[in-house]
């Protein structure tokens, strides 16, 4: 994969409320995001000529019905969890850098706590199987055996990363003061209102060791859509061009089974973030931002380590301090996150770097940034990374 830097932009970006139960579809939440993500970026629905659909949870018909793009030249489905909305730049960019199409629209629209809820409290698990990879294994051989969340299978991880670097678990802590913070100053924020203090959030009881009550993302429904194209195309639209300088994906040893992999640390995210940066011709060190997928606070942590930002066991460092707060060394989810702002799949990541790098992020803008990054995290540790600028 070639640079992107000068050639391919984010021009547009949209959402919905988040919110905790609807009884909207999905395809209507994320059809109200993506017509958001149009206006954003001053153009109409016939002007979209590709759709990308993180996760692959509907059909491309289904959006373009409901769009009515005149003439639809691309489209794709990216199925890797939640690594899915950052990988779909790649796509959506090599599509406008071939030549493809010109407009590329990335939408998802989410019932997330609806649908796995089932409207009756209960997690629903036979919905839960046919999200995670390799569903007729989940089903027929983990969850007969209790083996079902996701927070099971990450403990696996998380414990081994705990023992194997000696990480204190109490520094978890420091991600979800940071993104409740950072909640308190966006709008949008399901949590806005809900600050969390340390002394609660210790107090909290442990669910899955090491992870607390308050290391889990929220679960809630909602769209959001972002729209690419070419940066010559940018220079007459509506927004400033935010560029995509790399985005690549990367995939760890046996993806679906994490029982069956010979190291747990050896991710999609180790070996696909040096790529991007190479590609970028920037340091991790460069960035005046993250915003990184917080599935957990855990997850944000490793994540740290392996794209860079710090050594192998070098995160609890990292965070503490203020550090990975607004004003600190390394912003890190200026929105709150999915910890703090709403369960988007990773899409609001996108959505909040744009706004960071137009300048448009109100109360919780970085004076003056120009470079950041945004990562996903997805099914059992597909990851992928987009570096952007202004």
């Amino acid at each position: 994969m070639g640079s992107y830097s000068n050639n391919t932009a984010i021009v547009g970006i949209g959402e919905t409320l988040h919110v905790r139960g609807t009884e909207r579809t999905a395809i209507s939440l994320g059809l109200e995001a993506s017509m958001n993500a149009i206006d954003d970026a001053g153009l109409r629905p016939e002007d979209i000529d590709g759709i990308v659909l993180p996760l692959g949870l509907h059909r491309v018909e289904e959006y373009a019905a409901g769009l009515n793009p005149t003439d639809l030249k691309y489209h794709a489905s990216i199925e890797i969890g939640g690594a899915s909305t950052v990988a779909s730049i790649q796509y959506a960019a090599s599509a406008i850098q071939s030549g493809i199409a010109e407009y590329v629209l990335v939408v998802n629209g989410s019932r997330m706590f609806s649908d796995m809820r089932a409207q009756t409290g209960d997690v629903n698990l036979d919905w839960l199987a046919e999200q995670f990879p390799a569903g007729m294994l989940r089903r027929n051989f983990e969850m007969p055996y209790g083996l079902m969340l996701m927070p099971q299978y990450y403990t696996m991880i998380f414990n081994r990363w705990v023992r194997d670097y000696n990480i204190d678990p109490d520094s978890f802590c420091h991600v979800a003061l940071a993104a409740s913070k950072h909640a308190q100053l966006n709008d949008n924020a399901m949590l806005k209102g809900k600050q969390l203090t340390e002394e609660k959030y210790l107090n909290a009881p442990l669910l899955h060791p090491p992870l607390r009550r308050f290391d889990y993302c929220l679960e809630s429904d909602g769209g959001s859509a972002y729209l690419l194209t070419s940066a010559e195309r940018a220079k007459d639209l509506k927004q400033k061009p935010v560029y995509v300088m790399a985005a690549t994906e990367g995939h760890p040893d046996s993806p679906d089974d994490l029982c069956a992999r010979d190291h747990l640390f050896t991710t999609g995210l180790s070996k696909c973030a040096g790529r991007a940066f190479e590609t970028a011709g920037v340091k991790p060190d460069d960035l005046e931002f993250a915003q990184i997928y917080d599935c957990f606070t855990a997850t944000v942590m490793l994540q740290m380590e392996l794209m860079g930002l710090c050594e192998m066991g070098g995160s609890p460092d990292f965070v503490k301090d203020g550090n990975i707060e607004l004003g600190g060394k390394l912003p890190v989810n200026t929105h709150g996150g999915l910890l703090a702002e709403s369960y988007s799949m990773g899409m609001n990541h996108v959505n909040e770097a744009v706004r960071q790098l137009r300048g448009d992020a109100g109360e919780r803008q970085i004076e003056g940034c120009s470079l950041g990054a945004v990562t996903g995290w997805g099914d059992f540790g597909d990851g992928s990374i987009a570096i952007v600028r202004n």
